[in-house]
């Protein structure tokens, strides 16, 4: 399996935190990848640059903003961007069910490097309570899947 190789070349599995953390959620990415449960959401999202004028409209349909020195992105629901210019491909979110911690070590690698094994590119955006994964619409099918057989235990 690619996780596998992955923790060969890493050298061992991450554990999780000293017991003086007081992040919620959990840090042992065994577990972790035990316990992803990931979900499709179906609706087609698409990272955008806006204009502050833009911002104001779309904000309250952004799932997520990001602040660069180049300018605001937002990721949207493709059918709130009909009149942007900077948009991105189609993307589609998957959900990872379970309660990561933001100091958990490895999961984002883990996922990224299971999906980059396959081709899928992984744009990844960790929130307090969960990962969200956006891959490219045509990949969906393939990286639910995969995520899928990555939270299945092997024997």
């Amino acid at each position: 399996m690619v996780l596998s190789s992955w923790y060969t070349s890493v050298g061992s599995v991450p554990t999780g935190l000293d017991a003086g953390s007081e992040m919620t959620g959990e840090t042992d990415l065994a577990t972790l990848l035990a316990s992803l449960s990931p979900r499709r959401d179906d609706t087609e999202w698409v990272f955008a640059t806006v204009q502050k004028a833009d911002a104001t409209l779309l904000s309250p349909h952004a799932i997520a903003s990001f602040h660069e020195e180049e300018g605001l992105t937002l990721v949207l629901p493709q059918s709130e961007t009909s009149d942007l210019d900077h948009v991105s491909a189609p993307m589609i979110r998957i959900i990872l069910e379970v309660h990561s911690s933001l100091e958990a070590v490895g999961l984002t690698a883990a996922v990224a490097g299971a999906l980059a094994f396959e081709g899928i590119s992984a744009n990844v955006v960790a929130a307090y309570y969960h990962d969200h994964i956006f891959v490219p619409k045509a990949s969906a099918k393939k990286a639910l899947a995969i995520l899928q057989a990555l939270s299945t235990p092997t024997q």
